[in-house]
């Protein structure tokens, strides 16, 4: 038996359709990520007067964290704008019509946003650390250039806040001689340290910057009493005054975001799994590997969403992603905050968001795949008579109060003429839950009620029936 060829035509068509949206919508978020970015960066680059090639760097070193959040952003947009596109110009009926279903479509979709998610997951797990660990040494090294520019010879520096050092000499290997240093760090009268010679060494795996002196000695004051100490070798460790922040992050200390997954695991494993200090490295660890998973999800999630539309309806398809994004980041975000203070179980609180996106993406997909509406026609009416119970009300009054204020006032109205409502079509129906209103129904002009009959008798052979209110009012 010969295999069935995979029309491949097909999906190679549905794929480019997919990936150009991507790009667009990868380029225009990554510019907004990357402005709301720049603006701490700024103060970072005029403070330390940087080089452009130095910023080069800097960008790339930031640029795969920003990634994280933007490619499932722009993934599920590039799904619900290639399948809105292709429903507007009836290309999906075309395709069934032919006898392909969307079960037979999704291949491409599922390859395409299997290849972002493993993208996604390669930038959580291997270039976002690794473009920390080098962002932070490539920051401190910029600090300590800035240091080294500001020791000039014969001149008090005062570049490291409440040390002042003096040097004499400055010889072409960096080497200091006669050096004079004033600590006032929390003291009141200043411990000062004079020595022949000297230099500073700066440690980038420890992040730490060492002035160390040589043949001194050491002059301390407290009070009327005094000390005085001769030294052969002498090591001040000084603070990096020089601004070592972007966006709150600290540069010049090796933090969870800049660790490896081994190392993440071993960090746990010594401040213990059930401790809280231990915990906050676990959940770095599964966050690494939830948010590609959700990208994938996300992404299949764009599929119903974008077959939302249609000729003669609008494209609900990007807001409702919007929406479906923001819940999924508040799901696990708050999912990740319990699992941190010891409410609920590591992998459960972790999970969990994924697992929601997972059941509401088959439930939609299923109810799109039937041509059925994505809210149930009785959930739809529970929800119109509670927001009649509730908010119309409240929503009346308000009207009512702010028609009564002298600017929102409006003049005499001419009286309509008799007759003018019946004429036309009276009856407006939903095409989409297949149910019609009668005037004065709260869901008479709905957005989604495009359709309109002369009566109730046509609206019945059309094969649509009345809400529950307007079913009352016939009874």
């Amino acid at each position: 038996m010969a295999l069935k060829r995979l029309p491949l035509l097909l999906y190679s068509y549905i794929a480019t359709e997919l990936l150009a949206p991507f790009f667009a919508s990868f380029l225009i978020l990554y510019c907004v990520f990357f402005l709301v970015r720049l603006i701490p960066l700024l103060e970072v680059v005029l403070e330390l007067r940087i080089s452009f090639s130095d910023f080069v760097r800097l960008f790339a070193y930031i640029f795969p964290h920003m990634l994280l959040y933007v490619i499932p952003m722009a993934s599920m947009a590039g799904v619900i704008i290639g399948f809105t596109r292709l429903t507007n110009d009836r290309e999906i009926l075309a395709l069934k019509a032919c006898g392909i279903s969307l079960r037979q479509m999704m291949p491409p979709v599922i390859l395409v946003a299997a290849a972002i998610a493993a993208l996604t997951g390669f930038f959580s797990i291997r270039l976002i650390p690794a473009g920390e660990v080098a962002m932070r040494k490539l920051m401190f090294q910029l600090a300590k250039e800035k240091i080294d520019k500001g020791l000039e010879e014969r001149v008090f520096t005062e570049a490291l806040g409440d040390l002042v050092v003096y040097v004499d000499h400055i010889d072409g290997k960096k080497q200091w001689h006669g050096v004079y240093v004033s600590d006032m760090r929390n003291r009141k009268q200043p411990i000062i340290t004079m020595a022949k010679a000297g230099h500073m060494e700066a440690e980038v795996e420890k992040m730490r910057v060492t002035i160390v002196l040589n043949e001194g000695t050491l002059h301390s004051t407290d009070g009327p009493d005094s000390q005085t100490v001769r030294f052969h070798r002498y090591q001040l460790q000084i603070p990096l005054k020089p601004p070592t922040r972007v966006g709150g992050d600290d540069l010049t200390s090796l933090s969870k975001g800049a660790m490896s997954q081994h190392q993440l695991l071993q960090m746990a494993r010594k401040l213990g799994p059930d401790t809280k200090r231990g915990i906050v490295f676990l959940t770095e660890y599964h966050h690494r590997l939830v948010l590609p998973v959700g990208c994938l999800i996300l992404s299949l999630l764009g599929v119903p969403l974008g077959l939302q539309a249609g000729p003669g309806r609008r494209a609900i398809g990007l807001p409702l992603g919007l929406g479906f994004f923001v819940l999924y980041y508040i799901l696990f975000t708050t999912g990740r905050v319990l699992v941190e203070d010891l409410v609920v179980p590591l992998v459960i609180g972790m999970w969990t968001p994924n697992i929601i996106f997972l059941a509401l993406t088959a439930i939609i997909f299923r109810r799109t795949d039937q041509e059925l509406p994505l809210v149930p026609e009785r959930l739809q009416n529970l929800l119109v008579l509670l927001y009649e119970r509730t908010l119309q009300p409240v929503l009346k009054k308000v009207v009512r109060l702010a028609r009564r204020l002298p600017g929102l006032r409006k003049g005499p109205q001419e009286p309509a003429e008799p007759g003018a409502e019946s004429a036309g079509l009276i009856i407006h129906a939903n095409p989409i839950t297949r149910v019609y209103h009668y005037p004065g129904c709260a869901r008479y002009n709905c957005r989604d009620c495009t359709l309109r009959f002369k009566d109730a008798r046509v609206a019945g052979k059309a094969g649509f029936k009345p809400c529950r209110l307007c079913e009352k009012t016939e009874k």
